[in-house]
C-alpha cells in the first residue's frame, strides 16, 4: 500500500510542473469490465448521448485469478449522464463447458449501468454511481460504487468506494485513478484498484483520421503489483461511434421567433404617418388630402387591379404545376397541388421514397412550397397521408416560413393529426388527377432475419441467419398484401438441424402471408385487421386485430392487439393472445415509456416495461419482463437503407427501415437458464405503428420537437 501511494503522489507531483497548461478533453475510454474507466476501475464520466462502443479485451477474472481469455463489451449512452454496457466473459469461444476436460470454465453474460449525478457545475468536479453484474441469476462480478473525478490541466483524477464479493477484491473498498493526456492520442493510466496497483496506456486514433465514420482507441496495462495474474501484460481495442446522424443534438439550435408586432397597432400607426405626413403642405388641411385621395382616377386603378388579379391568376396557375411537377420528381405519390378562392397553397401527398422517417418528406415538401411561391405571403396547407389514410396536417404561413429556411428563426406551424377543409373554397387544382398512384405496385424490402444465444454453455456465440424479402401490394384505401419469405444464409453448428438450437433455426420458406385492412376512425383511432398464414411460431393460420388511439398531440397512446390462431395440420391447437398497452412519448428528449401486459404469444401472462431512448432513426430499448420468470433485456433498432430510397415507379426496392436485435437474461433465480419465449408479442412487417405511424413517431409533439430536421432535410434534398 506504501508503494502505490507514492507512485500516486508522484504522478500528482508531476502534474504540478508539467509545463503543458493548455485545457482540453481528456478522451474517456472503457475499462475491461465494460463501463467507461482505466482498467478495473470506473471514472464519474459517462459515454455521451448518442453514441455506442463496441470492445474486447483478454484479461478474464476467474475464481480470484486474472488470466488470458475473451472479454466482448458493448456500451451506450443513453441518456445525458446515463450510460449502460452489456458484457460477455468466457474462458474459451466454442468449448463445451459441460465437458470433463473443460471444468473450470468460465462463461457469463452480465450489464453494467453509471449515472453521472446532475446539478454539479462541471468546474468543480463530477460524480457518477454504478453497479456491475447486477441482477443476474449468477453473478459473477457483482460490484456497486460510487465516483468523483476531476480534470486539472491534463490530467483527470478519480477516486470513489465499492462494495464487492469476487474474489479478487477489486473494487472492495477505497480505489483511485490518474489519466496523463500529453498528446491528443496519447494517455497514460495509473490506478489502485482496491486490490493492486495497475499501470499502462491508452493510444486514441480521432474520428477525424478515419473519415469521421469512428474513434478508435487501444490500450494496455502492462504492469501490476497483483499475484493474483497470471500474465504481467493485458490489452483492449474499442471502437466508438455516433448511433445515428440524425440525432437532434447534430442539429443547429433554431432562433426564437421575435415578438409578433399587433397588426392593429401596426396598421393604425402607418395610418396615422401617412395622414400626418400629407397634412404637413402648408396650404392643405386632412379634408382636403381626403379629397385628393379621392379624386377622378378610380376607373384607371380599378382597371389595373384588375389587370393584376389576372397576373396573378396566371402565375399562380404556373406556380401549383411548378410545384407539383417538382414533387412528382421527388418521387412522392397521390400527389395534388391546388390553391383557394383566398389564396391558401394546398397540397396532399404521400411519401414512399422517405421510409425512415416521414419527418423528412415534410421538411422537403415544406421547402418546395418556398421554392415555387417565392413572393407573397399565402397561407399553405400540407397534408400527408398513408394509402389514403389521413395522418398528418401542417398549416402556416409562406414569410414566416422562409425566415425558417433562411434565418433559422422558430416557424409558426400548426400541425395536426387531424384534416380540415375549413375556408379551403373554391380550389383550383394543378390537373384533373393525382398523379403516381400507390396501387398495384410491388414494393420488395431486404433485411436481416437472425437467431441468436450468446454467452451459453456450448458457447459465446452461436446464430441462424436468413436473408428476408417482405413483398408488400397496397390495393385499395387502406388494404394490402404482405408476403414474408426467407431463404437460409448461414448457422453454426448448433444451429444444424438436430442439433440443440435447431427447433430456433431460420428455415428457407413462407414465414407470413397476410391481407389487411385499415381504418382511420374518428377521435384519432386506427384499426388494422390481417387475416392469413403466420408461420414465424410453427404453422399457424389466424387472425389478428390491432387498436390504437392517440392523443391530439401524440404524447398519450393506448394500444390493443389480439389475435386467434389455428395449426394448419392439428384442430386441436389452438392459442389466442391479447396484450394491452400504454405508451407516454417525451418527445422533446426523444425518450418513449411503454408498459404492456395481458396474454403474450406463448400464453404466459404478465407484464412488460420497456424504455426506448431515439437517436435520429435509431433506437435503443431497455427493458424488463415478468410473466412465467422474470427478465432484463437491452436491444437496439437501425435502419438498414439510405435515408432516401428509390422512387416507385412499376416497382420499388428498399431495405429495411428498422431492424431490430436485443440480449436478455433471467433475473432473480438460481440457474440462469435460456429463455426466448416469454413475453413475446407477434410481430409482422405491415402493422399500425411501422406502416402509418412512422415508428409511433407520427404526431404533432414530434414535429415541434425537431423543426431542425425539416430545414435540414429541405436543404440536403432539395
Amino acid at each position: 500500500m506504501t508503494y502505490n501511494k507514492t507512485t500516486l503522489a508522484t504522478l500528482c507531483a508531476l502534474s504540478a510542473s508539467t509545463s503543458v497548461f493548455a485545457d482540453q478533453n481528456i478522451n474517456h475510454g472503457i475499462a475491461y469490465n465494460g463501463f467507461t474507466g482505466i482498467f478495473n476501475t470506473p471514472t464519474a464520466v459517462v459515454i455521451d448521448k448518442g453514441n455506442i462502443d463496441i470492445g474486447y479485451s483478454n484479461q478474464l477474472e476467474a475464481r480470484g485469478k486474472y488470466t488470458d481469455g475473451h472479454n466482448f463489451t458493448f456500451s451506450a449512452g443513453l441518456f445525458e449522464g446515463l450510460e449502460v454496457s452489456g458484457r460477455i466473459t468466457s474462458s474459451s469461444m466454442h468449448d463445451i463447458t459441460f465437458s470433463y476436460e473443460n471444468k473450470g470454465q468460465i462463461r457469463d453474460l452480465s450489464f453494467n449501468a453509471k449515472y453521472q449525478i446532475p446539478f454539479i457545475p462541471k468546474d468543480w468536479f463530477s460524480v457518477a454511481v454504478g453497479a456491475k453484474d447486477f441482477g443476474g441469476a449468477a453473478n459473477q462480478y457483482e460490484a456497486f460504487y460510487a465516483v468523483a473525478s476531476k480534470q486539472w490541466w491534463d490530467f483527470r483524477f478519480s477516486a470513489g468506494i465499492g462494495a464487492s464479493d469476487t474474489l479478487t477484491g477489486q473494487l472492495d473498498g477505497a480505489f483511485a485513478g490518474i489519466e496523463y493526456q500529453p498528446f491528443t492520442w496519447l494517455s497514460v493510466l495509473a490506478e489502485h484498484d482496491a486490490e493492486a496497483f495497475n499501470l499502462g496506456a491508452r493510444i486514441t486514433v480521432p474520428k477525424e483520421w478515419l473519415y469521421d465514420i469512428a474513434t478508435v482507441s487501444f490500450n494496455s496495462r502492462f504492469y501490476s503489483n497483483t499475484e493474483l495474474a497470471s500474465d504481467d501484460t493485458y490489452w483492449g481495442v474499442n471502437i466508438s461511434m455516433p448511433l445515428s446522424d440524425e440525432a437532434q443534438d447534430n442539429y443547429h439550435n433554431l432562433k426564437p421567433a421575435p415578438q409578433p408586432v399587433a397588426a392593429a397597432k401596426l396598421s393604425k400607426s402607418s395610418n396615422q404617418r401617412t395622414r400626418a405626413t400629407l397634412a404637413t403642405s402648408p396650404n392643405q388641411t386632412e379634408e382636403s388630402v381626403s379629397r385628393v385621395v379621392s379624386a377622378e382616377p378610380v376607373k384607371v386603378l380599378t382597371a389595373t387591379k384588375q389587370n393584376q388579379q389576372v397576373s396573378t391568376a396566371q402565375n399562380n396557375n404556373q406556380q401549383i404545376h411548378s410545384l407539383k411537377s417538382s414533387l412528382v420528381n421527388d418521387g412522392f405519390e397521390n400527389i395534388r397541388v391546388g390553391i383557394s378562392e383566398s389564396k391558401q397553397i394546398i397540397v396532399e401527398f404521400e411519401n414512399s421514397v422517405f421510409n425512415r422517417n416521414e419527418i423528412d418528406a415534410l421538411g422537403l415538401v415544406l421547402g418546395r412550397i418556398t421554392e415555387s411561391f417565392a413572393t407573397g405571403n399565402n397561407e399553405f396547407i400540407v397534408r400527408l397521408a398513408k394509402q389514403d389514410i389521413p395522418l398528418l396536417q401542417v398549416n402556416g404561413y409562406l414569410d414566416n416560413y422562409r425566415r425558417f429556411i433562411d434565418e433559422n428563426i422558430t416557424p409558426d406551424l400548426m400541425v395536426s393529426t387531424q384534416f380540415s377543409d375549413k375556408d379551403a373554397v373554391g380550389v383550383k387544382w394543378a390537373g384533373n388527377t393525382q398523379s403516381t398512384s400507390p396501387y398495384f405496385v410491388p414494393r420488395v424490402s431486404f433485411s436481416p432475419s437472425l437467431s441468436s444465444r450468446y454467452a451459453t454453455e456450448l458457447g459465446v456465440y452461436d446464430y441462424s441467419l436468413a436473408l428476408q424479402a417482405d413483398l408488400h401490394v397496397p390495393l385499395w384505401q387502406g388494404a394490402g398484401v404482405n408476403i414474408t419469405g426467407q431463404v437460409n444464409v448461414a448457422n453454426t453448428d448448433h444451429f444444424e438441424k438436430g442439433s440443440v438450437f435447431s427447433n430456433s433455426r431460420q428455415e428457407t420458406g413462407i414465414k407470413r402471408a397476410v391481407v389487411y385492412q385499415t381504418f382511420a376512425l374518428p377521435f384519432n383511432i386506427y384499426n388494422q385487421t390481417q387475416v392469413g398464414l403466420f408461420q414465424d411460431y410453427f404453422d399457424y393460420t389466424g387472425i389478428t386485430n390491432e387498436t390504437a388511439w392517440q392523443s391530439p398531440a401524440g404524447r398519450h397512446k393506448i394500444q390493443a392487439k389480439l389475435g386467434y390462431f389455428e395449426y394448419k395440420d392439428y384442430d386441436t391447437d389452438k392459442r389466442d393472445y391479447s396484450v394491452y398497452s400504454y405508451r407516454y412519448l417525451w418527445a422533446e428528449k426523444d425518450v418513449s415509456f411503454h408498459i404492456s401486459g395481458g396474454q403474450f404469444w406463448n400464453e404466459d401472462t404478465g407484464y412488460k416495461l420497456e424504455t426506448k431512448f431515439w437517436f435520429g432513426d435509431a433506437n435503443i430499448t431497455v427493458m424488463y419482463s415478468d410473466t412465467d420468470v422474470e427478465k432484463v433485456g437491452i436491444g437496439f433498432s437501425i435502419p438498414l437503407s439510405p435515408r432516401k430510397d428509390m422512387d416507385a415507379g412499376n416497382w420499388q426496392v428498399t431495405g429495411t427501415k428498422s431492424w431490430t436485435h436485443s440480449v436478455n437474461t433471467i433475473i432473480n433465480q438460481k440457474v440462469n437458464l435460456i429463455n426466448t419465449s416469454s413475453a413475446t408479442i407477434l410481430k409482422s412487417s405491415i402493422d399500425l405503428d411501422n406502416t402509418f405511424l412512422n415508428q409511433d413517431r407520427m404526431s404533432s409533439s414530434y414535429v415541434y420537437a425537431h423543426l431542425a430536421r425539416l430545414k435540414e432535410a429541405f436543404e440536403t434534398y432539395k
